[in-house]
C-alpha cells in the first residue's frame, strides 16, 4: 500500500535537483575564491566602473608609460609644483604665448636681449629720453623744446679809460625758435619773469625769456652798467662800460628758457 507515496524520479525533477546543486555550488565558489584566482580574462568588458574603484587606488605605478595622454587631462590638471626643473624649454612654448602681461617685472634684463634684438621698430615713439642715454653720448642738434632751459656763466670786463666799452659773446648750447626776451638784474634783484638764481647755482628764466644775473661787478658806469646786445636765437651779447680809469668788470649766471 505504501507504494503509491514513493517518489518517482522524473525528468524534471532530475532538472530541478541539478540546478538547485550548481546554485548552491556556484555561490560557494565565489565566497571561497583563493586568492590570485581572478585575472583579467575573468572579467567581462566594462566589469570594473569608476564606482568600483577605491578612491587613490590608482598610483603612478600602475599607470604605464605614455598612458595619460594630452586628452585625458582636466582643466588645471597640471600645477606649477607638478613641473619638474627644466622641463618647459623654449621648444614647448607656443608662438605668441608670452604676451606682456606673462611676464614680471624687471624679468628681462640688459643680459637676456640678444645682440641688434632691440631696433627702431621696437621702440615706442618718446621713449628714448635724455635721462635713458649715457654720459658719453655727444649733445643732440636741434632746437631747444618748449620748457627747456639753459644755463650758463659770464664774464666781461677789461682795463681803461672812463667810459671805455668791453663787449662779450655768450652762444647758446641749442638754439631756440626765436629770440627771446632779455633782462639783466643787479646783484640780489628778481622781476616775475626772473625768478633768481635758485640757491645760487640754477638761475631761472620763464618761457621766451634769457635772464642775466649779474653776481659781481666792479667800476661799472652807474647809468648803463652792463647791457644786452646782438641778442637773437643763437645767444646773445654783452657790452660792460667803465665808470673811471681802470680795471671794470661784470661776471654771473644767466638762464634761458623756451618758450
Amino acid at each position: 500500500m505504501n507504494s503509491r507515496f514513493r517518489p518517482q524520479l522524473t525528468y524534471s525533477n532530475a532538472i530541478a535537483t541539478v540546478a538547485l546543486f550548481v546554485a548552491l555550488g556556484g555561490a560557494a565558489v565565489a565566497a571561497g575564491l583563493p586568492k590570485g584566482s581572478v585575472g583579467p580574462r575573468q572579467l567581462k568588458r566594462g566589469a570594473v566602473t569608476t564606482a568600483a574603484i577605491r578612491k587613490a587606488a590608482v598610483t603612478s605605478g600602475k599607470l604605464a608609460p605614455k598612458a595619460v595622454v594630452a586628452g585625458k587631462l582636466g582643466p588645471n590638471a597640471i600645477l606649477p609644483g607638478n613641473l619638474g626643473n627644466g622641463v618647459v624649454t623654449s621648444a614647448k612654448i607656443g608662438k605668441s604665448a608670452v604676451i606682456a602681461s606673462s611676464i614680471k617685472n624687471g624679468v628681462v634684463t640688459t643680459n637676456k636681449l640678444a645682440n641688434e634684438a632691440v631696433t627702431a621698430a621696437k621702440l615706442g615713439k618718446g621713449s628714448v629720453t635724455a635721462a635713458k642715454l649715457g654720459d658719453e653720448v655727444a649733445p643732440l642738434l636741434g632746437t631747444l623744446r618748449s620748457g627747456q632751459t639753459l644755463r650758463g656763466v659770464f664774464d666781461v670786463g677789461a682795463a681803461g679809460a672812463a667810459e671805455d666799452l668791453a663787449r662779450s659773446g655768450v652762444s647758446f648750447q641749442f638754439p631756440l625758435l626765436n629770440a627771446p626776451a632779455v633782462t639783466v638784474l643787479k646783484k640780489g634783484q628778481t622781476t616775475a619773469n626772473c625768478a633768481g638764481l635758485g640757491g645760487g647755482q640754477t638761475p631761472a628764466a620763464t618761457g621766451g625769456n634769457l635772464c642775466v644775473y649779474v653776481t659781481e661787478e666792479g667800476n661799472l658806469d652807474e647809468t648803463t652798467p652792463l647791457a644786452a646786445e646782438n641778442n637773437t636765437r643763437l645767444g646773445f651779447g654783452l657790452v660792460a662800460k667803465a665808470k673811471a680809469a681802470g680795471a671794470y668788470f661784470a661776471y654771473g649766471q644767466w638762464a634761458v628758457t623756451a618758450p
